[in-house]
Parts: C-alpha cells; structure tokens; sequence
C-alpha cells in the first residue's frame, strides 16, 4: 500500500515538502488554515488593484527557491537583476552598490570607491572587516552568542558604516538591525551573498502578484502531482498512534503513515505532541518574532525612475515600483510599495501618523514626488513576519527530525542555517521531505533531535534520497 503523508501548513516550507513527497510516490495530503496558499507570500486585492501583503525579493545565490519556481512552472513569471545595481538615496547624497564582472569580493570595489557616504579611512575599514568576516567560524555556539553589532565595532565599524551599509543589507534580509542579531547569521549573509560569489547578491522580485505566483502555481502543481490539497482547513490536532498518526480537523481524522508540521513555531508549540521538540518549554516565546511594515503609495505620476531604490538616513529603508505587477488602473500613475523591516517602533502606529511621516521622506528621497498628488495611501503590517535573529537563537531552531519517528518539521525558523527567508522556508521543506523519506524507506534519521546544531552535516537532496 501507497504511504500517506499529511502536511500541515500551505506555506512555501509546506508546498516544497508535499511536492517532494508526492513526486517520491507517496500519497500526500495537505491542510492549510485559510482559503490560499502561500503563507505569509500572499495577495489580496484592493479594488481593482493587486497588493502584495510585502515586497518579497530574493537573490541569485537562492538557488532553492528558484528550484521551486521551476517545479511549479513559474521561472519566467519573476524578474532577476543581470547584475546587482541599487540606487541609494538620503542625506541629501546619492550613490549606487552595483558589482562589476569580477571575482568577489572585488566585484563591489568601485562602488566602494564612490560611496559617498564613507570616508577613504571608512572605506579601507570596511574592506578589512569584510575579510574578516569570511574568517569567522559560524559552528562555533560563542559565534551565535556574539552580537553582530560588537563585532563590527570591535572592527573598526563606526556608526556611519553600520547604518550606510551594513544594517543597509542586514535590516532587509535579517529583520533586525545589526546589535540585535546574532553573528552566526550574519556572516552567512554577506559570505553567501556578498563575499562568496559576485553574482549572488544579484536581485529579483515578482513580475506578478505573489498569490498568483506562489499560492496558485503551488495549487496547480500540487494537483498535477496527485496531492491533495485541503483548504481551509484548521487543524486542531496531531495524534500518535500505535501504526503511524492521526491529524484532527473539525469533526474529522485523517490517517497517515508521516506527518510534516510546516506552520509557524508558536503554532508549532501549540499543536505538536508533547516531547516531540527537544527544548525547554518556552522555546517559542524566546525565539520571538520581529514585524515588518509595508507602506504603499499610489501617486497620479511617474515619480521615481528603475525598479527600486534604498534609503539612508530616512524613515524608507527600501522602496520598490509595484506598478505593472499590481495593474494600477489610473493612467499614468504609480505605485510605490516601501518596505520597513524590524518595524517595532512604528508596527502599531495609526495609519494618519505613518503618511504623515511617509509621505515627507519619500518627498525627500524623490524630489519628483513634491508635486505629485497621493490617489491612495495605506498600510499593511506583519507583526510576526520573521523570528528574531537575535544572539543565541540557534540553539531555539530545532531540527527537521522531531524526537517522535514520522513527525518532521519545516519552516524557516526550523535549523536551516539561514534566515527566516524564502529560500530557507523552501531548504526547510526539502530537510523535512528528506526526513520522510528516509523514515518511510526505513533509514535511520542523520539528524538527531539535537545533533545537527552541534555538528554540521553535507546537505542530501531528495534526488539522492530517491536513487
């Protein structure tokens, strides 16, 4: 007999994981709480206009993620940068961080040259750090004890540095700014994105709304693979059972031989049987979340030229052109999406009060914006939309395999070695579908429930696992 898996969660962890078992053979089916996939990757519309929940990018070097667009055959639906370019703005200055066509970490050095807002002395400090950062061992659990803030002062890094550059990259892919992070996850993200390889920190972003994009393709191409897809459909238990698992919905069981947990860890703590994660008790209140705020403005005018721009010194970090993808239907017009993250100090703050503060800064960073008349102005906000990278949080990310046989987890706060981004939801699914497989065939688990964190292993993918 066929063996049934049961995925609980339609995220992208969730999509990945039921896709890799499905195409392994095994009969899978999927719940997912609310009418859509996709997770917190959705869209909603807002007359007749597309709005995605936040501006979601990724980067060359997300190479999983990418996989998965090609599996639910959507490549050509996302836009990557043939090479990095980013306008920068404030402060009254402006600037560009864009690579030339040589090895890293050269590739950056022109920009570096020109960066306006750096000294000659800041700049030869900047390089050195940069250097040093590829040095430093992210095994070791004093990495992940070490704020990435002390160890970029202890460097040399002053303020400037810090805002102008580094937090410039970390705020947007961490959700955090640089002394609430932990150094082990930082320096993943500049080696793999900046120091590593010169082509990986090139950009992309959705040509099209993410719901068409994640939660439809992922629709589309679950039922060609044979899953099946329940949804909404909340889910109130997972039950062990003496021959495999029981997962409750209202006023039903479904049977399976393998579960996959792919929500969120406060969902995750909730839900799961007890003794099924081996950490203390309050693990998901110490991982935390960190929000991200996203500000969209239509204006009756073109008033900023290329795709995106980036901030310093002003209340925009990042602002992004929405205006193709969302079908803006005044002529004319156009739709800037600006995205805030590590947003605490403004997640709860009244709509009135962000225009107010929104508004005059993007005036500033875009001088055509001044007499530009705003059609529309409103706010969406992701009070959880990532946990906190802070320092320690590695040792609050468990692993794919739980301590109960056939309970597997994913997410991108699960112990992927990356950020709680789109590429690690995807590595996640792929580490929990390769769990399953190696559970239902009859081969021990590689992971430990708490063995990964302290010694790292070689990456299987699922390919290898089905030979």
């Amino acid at each position: 007999m066929t063996a049934r898996v049961a995925v609980v969660g339609g995220g992208l962890a969730g999509i990945t994981a039921a896709l890799c078992c499905a195409d392994a053979g095994y009969a899978v089916r999927l719940f997912e709480s609310r009418p859509w996939l996709g997770g917190l990757t959705h869209s909603f519309t807002r007359g007749e206009l597309w709005v995605d929940n936040g501006q979601h990018v990724f980067l060359r070097c997300c190479e999983r993620y990418l996989a998965l667009l090609d599996r639910m055959g959507v490549r050509d639906a996302v836009y990557l940068q043939p090479r990095l370019d980013i306008p920068v703005s404030g402060t009254g200055r402006r600037g560009r961080l864009s690579r030339l066509p040589v090895p890293a970490p050269l590739h950056l050095s022109w920009s570096l040259l020109r960066y306006p807002w750096l000294s000659t002395g800041a700049r030869l400090r900047f390089a050195r750090a940069a250097l040093a950062l590829r040095a430093v061992d992210t095994s070791d659990p004093r990495t992940d004890d070490t704020s990435f803030g002390d160890w970029l002062r202890a460097h040399g890094q002053d303020r400037d540095a810090v805002d102008s550059l580094w937090d410039l990259v970390g705020i947007a892919t961490l959700n955090a700014r640089a002394d609430e992070v932990s150094l082990t996850l930082a320096a993943t993200v500049f080696r793999i994105g900046l120091l590593t390889d010169s082509a990986a920190a090139d950009i992309g972003w959705a040509r099209i709304p993410l719901r068409q994009l994640h939660g439809d393709a992922a629709r589309a191409a679950l039922s060609d693979a044979g899953v099946d897809t329940v949804a909404p459909a909340r889910v109130t238990g997972i039950r062990r059972l003496s021959d495999g698992w029981a997962i409750s919905t209202t006023g039903s069981d479904t049977r399976a031989d393998a579960v996959v947990s792919a929500i969120p860890h406060p969902a995750a703590a909730a839900l799961l049987p007890a003794g099924a994660i081996d950490l203390p008790a309050d693990w998901a209140a110490a991982l935390g979340s960190s929000p991200i705020v996203n500000i969209h403005v239509i204006y009756d005018r073109q008033v900023m030229t290329g795709p995106l721009r980036a901030g310093i010194g002003t209340a925009v970090q990042w602002v992004f052109d929405r205006t193709a993808a969302a079908g803006v239907p005044e002529a004319g017009a156009q739709y800037l999406a600006v995205s805030v993250s590590a947003a605490d100090d403004i997640v709860d703050r009244p709509t009135a009060e962000l225009r107010r503060r929104f508004l005059p800064a993007l005036a500033e960073l875009l001088p055509a914006a001044r007499d530009a008349r705003v059609l529309d102005f409103f706010v969406t906000r992701e009070r959880h939309a990532t946990f906190r990278p802070a320092p320690g949080t590695a040792r609050l990310r468990p692993p794919a395999a739980t301590a109960l046989p056939g309970l597997v987890l994913a997410g991108a706060w699960t112990d992927t070695g990356w950020p709680a981004t789109m590429e690690g939801a995807v590595r996640s699914g792929e580490s929990a579908a390769t769990e399953v497989i190696s559970y239902l065939a009859g081969i021990p688990s590689r992971t430990g429930a708490r063995e990964r964190a302290a010694t790292p292993q070689p990456r299987t993918r699922i390919s290898e696992v089905i030979r």
